[in-house]
């Protein structure tokens, strides 16, 4: 049972998996101190009046908790489209050369079951005397 266990623990893909998620959070990370360092700060001064609070507006004037802060909407788009854009040219586009360069085909070009069984249903067919589309062929004898 421990074998097992073992076994799907070191396989290529988990361990892949794993050091995936771990590089994707550490940039998150880096990518969220950026932007409230360095973004942030840029769009709070455009805030007007009271910029302390950032790019956005009240909904009641005298509630400071009615504040809908835009700067923080803006900061995680960008947050959300640096990560994105960042781990897809560092780790998918290499990663999907590498896989045409050592010759791994996707699953779209494999035969699904249903096209495997398909042909086998053609070729009973055939032996019994009739066509892999389904029609029968006359008997010589019969006619």
């Amino acid at each position: 049972m421990l074998k097992g266990f073992k076994d799907f623990l070191f396989q290529g893909n988990l361990i892949e998996l794993a050091t995936a998620f771990v590089i994707g959070a550490a940039f998150t990370t880096l990518v969220n101190t950026f932007t409230s360092a360095i973004i942030e700060p840029v769009l709070n001064a455009f805030g007007g009046k009271n910029a302390s609070q950032g790019l956005g507006f009240r909904l009641v004037s005298d509630n400071p908790s009615t504040f809908i802060s835009i700067s923080a909407i803006i900061n995680a788009l960008i947050v959300f489209v640096l990560t994105a854009a960042v781990l897809y040219f560092l780790f998918i586009v290499p990663y999907e050369r590498s896989k045409k360069f050592i010759g791994i085909e996707d699953a779209e070009n494999e035969e699904t079951d249903k096209d495997i069984l398909s042909d086998i249903r053609g070729l009973l067919r055939e032996q019994r005397g009739g066509r892999a589309d389904g029609s029968t062929v006359a008997d010589p004898a019969d006619g």
